[in-house]
């Protein structure tokens, strides 16, 4: 049997990235350390008890996604596209360890404006293998739980990112070549738009005061963006026509998801406190107000009401929500979701954007989703100048700036990360593998009885 070059060297890395975390020396207590985190005694033992909670929860969120994917997609490709969000546990997981969170919350680097430091990638030098992470809490960055959990709570949210991106290229993707994008898109995108907004030093927080309670531009935009990047890229399928394969898959995943996104969103406060309470609300509210409007428009606009709809305006709501949960009211939330499901419905079934095949309308949902997220937060969330209603025209102004900068940096950051894979590892299967079914030619399983697929 011939081994393909690409699968030996992905051997090799993985190889030598396992060796060295064996042989990595340990950490030891130097002036680093000592500057930079603080002592037992601030840990505060609810904080760690809801963080590890949380974490539990958003991990779900990922196995959640595949349901919800691998539902949608054709008979022949089920496993393939659920194998497409499972995988990311594995690869992003490593790569977050090796150097995904020192490139998101390793020392800062940056530029000096005026008298201010604004930091645009952290230092990937910082925490090599999670040296230096351990049970001690950071000074600066979430000061009541150990640091190790924080960085194991944020590994989560670079987890599920890149496999959002994958409904839209579903049923045309090579596997091996799947697997070097996601991980070039970790490196290049996500951890320098993490650090950027969530670093307290980072350009997009600190300088153009983005607000992003829980994600909304970090990793829905992020997403969204390199989706539609995918699209135009990789061209449509040869059969772009199909139905779902398996509804109750999606029901499933709708499921996991909603149950997931409360760590997700509540988990953001980073405490047990009120604000996380109240996130947990927002989300929920936003979610449900989002999945009844997206049924109701649905029927008013000629077509049925469907498992599917209500699924999908029930994740909308949930990005919408995501960027403000912890800073608007719970009726106000309610409209995230309203809003934003009409908008996402229109932009589904819109013809100009049918053309693209973005095979799981990821654009129309993460994207659009959360370009609506960070608009509204920009104009309903709470507190003195926070948003437009609140006396921050300015806040209001630089949000939308930051809006377009990150639609840009995600777009064309993603163009260029898919033509770079493309040289490196061909994306697209060929026409008889796509005519077949990524299940078989790419992994060699199917859902059904291989008669059944004829």
């Amino acid at each position: 049997m011939k081994i393909e070059k690409h699968w030996v060297a992905s051997f090799v890395v993985i190889s030598i990235v396992c060796i060295t975390g064996a042989l990595w020396p340990a950490a030891t207590q130097n002036a680093f350390v000592q500057s930079r985190f603080g002592t037992v005694d601030q840990l505060v033992p609810a904080d760690i008890a809801w963080m590890l909670t949380s974490c539990c929860l958003v991990l779900i969120m990922t196995p959640g996604l595949s349901f919800f994917y691998g539902g949608m997609v054709g008979k022949k490709n089920v496993i393939s596209t659920m194998l497409q969000s499972f995988i990311c546990l594995g690869v992003v997981t490593l790569l977050w360890v090796v150097v995904g969170f020192s490139l998101a919350f390793g020392e800062p680097q940056g530029i000096n404006i005026g008298s201010n430091f604004y930091s645009f990638i952290g230092n990937p030098l910082s925490y090599p293998f999670m040296d230096h992470v351990g049970v001690l809490p950071h000074k600066v960055i979430a000061g009541t739980v150990p640091f190790m959990l924080f960085a194991l709570f944020q590994m989560k949210f670079a987890v599920i990112a890149p496999a959002i991106i994958t409904g839209s290229f579903a049923e045309r993707v090579r596997f091996i070549s799947y697997l070097l994008f996601i991980s070039l898109f970790t490196v290049f995108i996500y951890a320098p738009l993490c650090h950027a907004v969530w670093y307290p030093t980072g350009i997009l927080g600190s300088y153009f005061g983005v607000k992003d309670f829980a994600g909304g531009t970090v990793v829905h935009m992020s997403a969204g963006f390199a989706a539609l990047a995918g699209v135009l890229v990789l061209g449509k399928r040869k059969n772009s026509n199909h139905m779902p394969t398996n509804i109750p898959f999606v029901l499933l995943g709708t499921g996991m998801l909603w149950f997931g996104w409360i760590g997700f969103n509540a988990g953001s406060s980073l405490e047990a406190n009120g604000v996380a309470a109240m996130a947990f609300g927002t989300t929920t509210t936003a979610s449900a107000a989002a999945m009844l409007t997206w049924i109701f428009f649905d029927r008013i606009n000629g077509r049925k009401v469907s498992a599917l709809g209500a699924c999908i305006g029930a994740v909308v709501g949930l990005v919408s929500i995501t960027p403000a949960a912890g800073y608007v009211s719970i009726p106000e939330s309610m409209f995230f979701g309203f809003a934003a499901a009409i908008v996402s419905n229109w932009i589904v079934n819109a013809r100009f954007l049918k053309g693209i095949d973005d095979t799981l309308d990821v654009f129309a949902c993460h994207g659009v989703g959360g370009i609506m997220g960070m608009i509204l937060t920009a104009i309903f969330a709470h507190g003195e100048d926070a948003s437009l209603l609140h006396g921050g025209w300015n806040v209001f102004g630089h949000h939308m700036m930051a809006l377009v900068l990150v639609s840009i940096y995600t777009f064309f950051g993603a163009i260029l990360l898919f033509k770079l894979t493309n040289k490196i590892i061909p994306m697209r299967v060929s026409e008889e593998s796509e005519a077949i079914g990524l299940d078989l030619s790419q992994h060699d399983e199917t859902l059904f009885p291989i008669e059944c697929l004829e």
